[in-house]
């Protein structure tokens, strides 16, 4: 089997963090002209027995789900990243493993990724949520639109207080909680020894396969590998050796790292969308969430979202239906306005490298100002005035497209 692409998600807690923030950053490695949109669903309360509607298989709704943004290849309807109001972000990777995945209409990876956030309030519950709907449904399907392939997942799942890796061989599963340090996950297993949940049938089934036996300590990657087990994501490093705290900023700068090879750019594949979140500690500050809609987070600006009541809806980064609805999209219809007016930019880059340079420095100008204006809301001891962020993201989307134009 053909492996992924790697797709690195982070997390950084304290005390490798500034001032006691946890900060959540992904990049999504996708086919090279996918385009991903971006997506608030606002919270809604459902019937009772009515269903859901996922990529491939329709499940049991439950009676409340939460308001979630969501960075999502346009055509699915899972997402590859995304947080909800309660300070949950989730990220998810593909991986291979020693047993084939099935690729029958199941859940995806993208599924399970939107469905622990519109469904878990803390971290840990939305591993509770992720590991039942894959125990009770399986996960298969294939990943890319126009390709067959189907993966196991890997899930970063994060809050203001704690991070859980979520690894998954069909609909077995493994999780480690983590509350400190630098971690990452990205197209292979990186669970070792320390388990702090499982499901109750993974080890037993590793006997059954002949992948391990009792008089060996137990390790999930090196037992379910299909290749010789990687100790770390390539690219891991370039969070670790950073010598000051992690900050939003420097979250950024290291998903732009072509040459770690975390943001990736080739004939095939490409970092289609990014998204870094600040998550602080106390819930009386804001968590505020940075996201590009557009490929290549090097040349993408990152734009700040924050969760308050009646956000005002941004067409501008969305291509497909936000529920209930079939759309009849084909693929050239994807493209939402941000992701033309971007590619335009992009081509006007590469043919002019004076005028290029000269609007990416106003496009990094205009993050600037954002992150900074998004440092003095985390700093300030006035409480956030949900009237004053109410149209960010819009505002954000509206500015970046009218410099491109």
């Amino acid at each position: 089997m053909t492996a992924p692409p790697p797709s690195y998600c982070f997390v950084a807690l304290p005390p490798r963090t500034s001032k006691g923030h946890i900060v959540f950053g992904k990049n999504s490695t996708r086919p090279r002209d996918e385009v991903q949109e971006v997506l608030h669903v606002p919270s809604s309360t459902h019937e009772a027995g009515s269903k859901v509607q996922c990529t491939y298989l329709s499940i049991d709704q439950v009676a409340k789900t939460h308001s979630m943004i969501l960075s999502k290849p346009a055509w699915m309807w899972g997402a590859e990243m995304g947080a909800n109001e309660y300070g949950v972000c989730i990220g998810n990777a593909d991986v291979i493993t020693k047993q084939a995945a099935d690729d029958g209409t199941l859940l995806l990876g993208a599924d399970l990724v939107r469905l622990g956030l519109e469904r878990g309030t803390s971290a840990k519950e939305a591993v509770d949520v992720i590991s039942s709907l894959l125990e009770e449904h399986g996960q298969g399907g294939s990943n890319f639109q126009t390709d067959g392939q189907s993966f196991h997942s890997a899930f970063l799942i994060v809050d203001r207080t704690e991070a859980w890796i979520l690894e998954t061989v069909g609909k077995l599963w493994a999780a480690e909680r983590i509350t400190d340090g630098i971690r990452c996950i990205c197209n292979h297993l990186s669970l070792k020894t320390h388990i702090d949940l499982e499901h109750p049938e993974l080890r037993s089934h590793a006997q059954d396969q002949g992948w391990w036996n009792e008089d060996k300590e137990f390790n999930f990657s090196e037992v379910f590998s299909e290749h010789r087990h990687i100790d770390d994501c390539f690219g891991k490093e370039a969070v670790e050796n950073q010598e000051e705290l992690m900050t939003v900023e420097s979250m950024i700068n290291v998903l732009r790292n072509k040459s770690s090879g975390i943001c990736v750019d080739s004939n095939t594949f490409l970092t289609t969308a990014s998204a870094v979140s600040v998550l602080p500690k106390d819930d009386k500050w804001p968590c505020i969430h940075f996201v590009t809609g557009t490929p290549d987070p090097s040349r993408s600006v990152f734009k700040p979202f924050i969760f308050v009541e009646d956000i005002k809806a941004v067409p501008m980064v969305q291509s497909s239906c936000v529920r209930g609805n079939t759309c009849d999209h084909d693929h050239s219809q994807w493209k939402h306005e941000l992701y033309e007016a971007h590619q335009c930019a992009l081509s006007l880059m590469d043919k002019d490298k004076e005028e290029g340079d000269q609007l990416q420095t106003i496009l990094l100008d205009l993050e600037k100002q954002g992150l900074e204006a998004m440092e003095d809301l985390l700093n300030s001891s006035n409480p956030l005035d949900p009237a004053e962020v109410v149209d960010l993201f819009y505002d954000c989307v509206d500015t970046e497209i009218k410099f491109y134009k």
